[in-house]
């Protein structure tokens, strides 16, 4: 179900239902019912791993995001911003596809850029800090991901849920439209996953094995001091 971990290593999942994406598709009368996708937070191999991602200030969850499509627009994630530390940058977040295909949906707060990142399974995806995101399941498969991302903020919706969805929405023929409560949309960009070497994170290595290996998780909580390393533009 989840690839490299059975159901004792995980908690209760955390269902995430249709209704939360009430108001935010292209089709503003779609409703949608029941789960549409999964949330295991905090997940954690052993007590020594979860203390040490304490003492990082960090989370690990798990993501699993079945196939389907709502009212001609493939299933997705609600949308969120992270807020701006107390140095003045937005906490970034980090992700890996276990399984499956996703595309990682990004764009500023004022609304100046909008980003699309493509990932197979295998793919590790940064969000940089001042990027809201949507995560979509494009394809006919389970999309399972993972996260590492600060335990220092809460997730901020409320600009998402204010203009209906993201700057784009991506319906089910695999076609991106702008979503008409912005003012604007930016052309939108597609970018490679950026090289995250310089932030200790080596090709083929999984989120986890940085876990395993206490391989430091500072620029998560203090982005402020890896600022040259979170930017988007080494994707391009």
């Amino acid at each position: 179900m989840i690839p490299g971990w059975t159901e004792t290593d995980l908690p209760a999942p955390q269902p995430r239902d249709g209704s939360e994406l009430s108001g935010m598709t292209a089709d503003p009368d779609c409703r949608i019912t029941g789960s549409i996708y999964q949330m295991y937070r905090g997940v954690a191999r052993s007590e020594d791993d979860r203390r040490w991602l304490a003492g990082q200030r960090v989370r690990y969850d798990i993501t699993r995001i079945p196939p389907a499509t709502f009212c001609n627009e493939f299933v997705k994630t609600k949308g969120h911003y992270h807020p701006v530390n107390t140095a003045g940058i937005a906490y970034p977040e980090v992700y890996e596809v276990l399984a499956g295909r996703a595309h990682y949906l990004l764009q500023r707060p004022d609304h100046s850029d909008a980003v699309l990142v493509e990932a197979a399974a295998g793919t590790i995806v940064l969000i940089a800090p001042g990027y809201g995101h949507v995560t979509i399941n494009p394809g006919d498969q389970v999309l399972v991901m993972a996260n590492l991302v600060s335990t220092s903020f809460s997730s901020e919706y409320q600009p998402y849920e204010a203009l209906h969805g993201a700057i784009y929405y991506e319906l089910a023929d695999g076609t991106f439209v702008p979503n008409p409560s912005y003012l604007r949309a930016p052309p939108l960009r597609r970018l490679r996953p950026a090289d995250l070497l310089p932030l200790g994170i080596p090709e083929g290595c999984s989120l986890y094995d940085l876990v395993a290996r206490r391989v430091p998780l500072d620029w998560l909580d203090a982005p402020e001091r890896f600022a040259g390393l979170l930017s988007l533009r080494s994707a391009e």
